[in-house]
């Protein structure tokens, strides 16, 4: 993060003109430079003596005379307030305070924070075993699954908003169950009637042939292609004696005792009338209208 530093600033006073003794020592200061501690009067030996601070940088007080900047509690020199990795003053710069107390100019903080391990924040050292992932690093024993938390190292992964997941644990949290086999389904896959399975496990139950994408039908919760309907399942119309699957010409179907038809092949046998929703004869293996019939 960056900080910006004020102006450094200087305790010392001008020349005290009236009569006054240093709050400490006593000593008159009249005449004589002296620094204002918390508004009271104190000479220069004295305030670097007992109020001075020490600079977080080279550890020496700072003097009276003397320019300081000061960050959280932390004071410094003027020529100590530098970049710790380039050097460069920073009274006035914006700076980027570390956790472990260094100050370092924006470049140097924006290089050395790509090269800060997003798990612990400690700087992933130049040989230390790391793994990058879209622009950031991690040591290799803190890139781990959010849910297990064991490493994932050199392994697949996959990931669910900002966290990271081993293959297995992202199958057992996120994957749905495929319906046929109830194996995870861990990419691709098919949904119908609101249940996912595998395309591999979305098969003709007679041929085995794929239906993605295919026309097929379903039997009994089984599902089957055109042709294998056709030929095992589909019941042969009365009339034309061809399967009645519901695909192609019509879809209506007459049922009457243990036979079935197409709604168009349900026609008086010697008028060729349809008989959908009409009284109907049935003389052996044929229908008849009822003036037909009568003439039989």
């Amino acid at each position: 993060v960056l900080c910006w530093q004020h102006s450094p600033r200087s305790y010392l006073s001008s020349t005290m003109s009236d009569r006054t003794d240093c709050f400490y020592c006593r000593d008159n200061l009249q005449g004589k430079k002296y620094v204002k501690k918390d508004d009271k009067p104190v000479c220069v030996r004295c305030f670097e003596k007992l109020c001075a601070n020490t600079c977080a940088e080279c550890r020496k007080p700072i003097g009276a005379d003397a320019k300081e900047l000061n960050h959280k509690n932390r004071h410094w020199h003027e020529d100590c307030f530098r970049c710790a990795k380039c050097y460069k003053p920073l009274a006035n710069e914006p700076f980027a305070a570390r956790d472990d107390g260094k100050i370092m100019c924006g470049k140097c903080g924006a290089r050395e924070d790509s090269h800060r391990c997003q798990g612990c924040y400690k700087v992933i050292v130049p040989g230390e075993k790391s793994v990058e992932y879209k622009h950031k690093s991690w040591h290799e024993q803190c890139f781990t699954c959010f849910e297990c938390k064991q490493p994932i190292s050199s392994q697949s992964f996959l990931t669910k908003g900002d966290d990271f997941y081993c293959s297995s644990c992202h199958e057992k949290k996120f994957a749905k169950n495929c319906a046929r086999c109830k194996e995870p389904i861990t990419s691709g896959g098919i949904n119908y009637q609101d249940k996912p399975w595998h395309s591999e496990c979305f098969v003709c139950h007679t041929c085995k042939k794929p239906l993605a994408g295919a026309r097929f039908t379903a039997h009994e919760d089984e599902f089957y292609c055109v042709d294998c309907y056709k030929t095992s399942v589909a019941k042969k119309c009365s009339g034309c004696q061809n399967p009645i699957t519901g695909f192609g010409r019509g879809t209506n179907v007459v049922n009457y005792e243990d036979k079935t038809w197409h709604e168009y092949c349900f026609n008086c046998k010697k008028c060729s009338l349809s008989l959908a929703h009409k009284r109907f004869v049935i003389n052996g293996e044929h229908i008849y209208c009822t003036d037909c019939a009568k003439k039989l």
